[in-house]
């Protein structure tokens, strides 16, 4: 394919499924990839796996998908195509391009999304804003998703769109508490209506527990960065960094869980953090787990905006405390979250552990966990150790 491009008969686009569009340039900058590459974090495209091969011709006419490419010169490439074959885009509802016909015209989007009020039309305007007004449209394009998932609940490209809204919401400086879960719930929604969607299956495993996971989805972000910099290149920047289960391996069964895990505050004896000095964030992927699978439970713990609290990095560590019910398996009951080298910081902390759900449980049980943390009012105000216990639902799917 090289020699057809450096003769002009070819043009290499690639499309990128992620999430993240950084992590993508990352990728493509260790791996020397030196053609275009087009970012449908929504899935737009509408496909259920990749890679996916198409053949294009130059009036933007899918001819071919999986092409053979040994018969790929006679088969497409020194053909002449006419444009007979344009046609409307069958799920179109009206005018979506304006100008030189590149951009969506979004008034046009907008009056018709009102007019129409249907799911179809709703999505058509999320998907616009999604991929072409930028960052600044994301509520825009939230609201107009959730719109269409409301007309229609059985919408699964909705749903998955409406989810990659609440956690691109979640990585950015507007964050709401429940963004995670909100977004891990839509694509668990999208997915329980088509279960064969392998994009939307691994948007949610991204995330999820180590026994679901089909391969480590991003252990190679630090070796490319090290390969970029070896090479005298500054390494993309990632707003995002893969951390915890985005670049963990998968198992097969949980280890055993360690019985010398002594519970440090057995008696309650600790003061309980009731004045919401340290806030927490919860969220279980997937959201509902099967009897006898497996999910994960992130829990994020910030110091609380209505003080100027410090965590104390003088004292004991945070530590977090997971008492699984009966049948029930975990894999960790004590867990550390490190702390930074200065006395005093204020970034949030993630702990993370798996659980394993029985064959016979509920539908709905609570998960006994709490933190122990050290926290100070300010820099030399007062310091205090305490408690806080850690409301953890787990629903089980029947």
């Amino acid at each position: 394919m090289a020699r057809w491009v450096k003769e002009g008969k070819l043009v290499i686009l690639g499309v990128t499924q992620e999430q993240h569009d950084d992590r993508c340039r990352l990728f493509a900058q260790w791996q020397g990839f030196h053609w275009p590459i087009l970012y449908d974090p929504i899935n737009v495209l509408e496909l259920s796996g990749v890679p996916v091969l198409v053949a294009m011709d130059e009036h933007s006419i899918i001819r071919s998908t999986e092409p053979a490419i040994a018969n790929f010169r006679a088969d497409f490439l020194d053909k002449v195509f006419g444009d007979d074959a344009v046609v409307p885009h069958p799920k179109r509802v009206g005018p979506a391009l304006k100008g030189d016909a590149c951009f969506p015209d979004l008034n046009s989007l907008r009056a018709l999304a009102r007019q129409a009020n249907s799911a179809t039309a709703w999505r058509e305007l999320g998907d616009a804003l999604a991929l072409w007004a930028g960052d600044e449209a994301r509520e825009e394009a939230r609201t107009a998703y959730s719109r269409a998932v409301r007309l229609d609940p059985k919408n699964g490209p909705a749903w998955f769109r409406l989810g990659v809204c609440f956690r691109s919401r979640y990585d950015s400086p507007k964050r709401q508490p429940c963004d995670f879960q909100a977004a891990i719930d839509a694509w668990g929604n999208a997915l329980g209506l088509d279960p064969n969607q392998y994009i939307w299956r691994r948007r949610i495993q991204q995330y999820g527990p180590r026994l679901d996971k089909p391969y480590s989805f991003f252990d190679w972000v630090t070796e490319a960065e090290k390969a970029v910099r070896a090479r005298g290149e500054k390494p993309v920047h990632l707003a995002v960094r893969p951390t915890g289960p985005e670049i963990a391996y998968p198992i097969k069964a949980l280890p055993s869980t360690d019985k010398t895990a002594v519970n440090p505050d057995r008696e309650g004896k600790v003061l309980r953090d009731q004045e919401g000095l340290i806030e927490t964030e919860i969220t279980v992927i997937p959201g509902r787990v099967r009897p006898g699978k497996s999910s994960r439970v992130y829990i994020v713990l910030r110091p609380g905006s209505k003080k100027s609290i410090l965590w104390n990095n003088e004292g004991e560590p945070l530590r977090l405390w997971v008492e699984p019910p009966k049948d029930w398996q975990v894999s960790d009951r004590l867990l550390q979250a490190p702390a930074p080298s200065q006395a005093h910081s204020t970034e949030p902390r993630t702990l993370t552990f798996e659980i394993v759900a029985p064959a016979n449980a509920p539908g709905k049980i609570r998960l006994p966990v709490y933190a122990l943390y050290n926290i100070c009012d300010n820099a030399g105000g007062q310091c205090r150790f305490l408690r806080l216990d850690i409301p953890v639902t787990v629903t089980v799917a029947r």
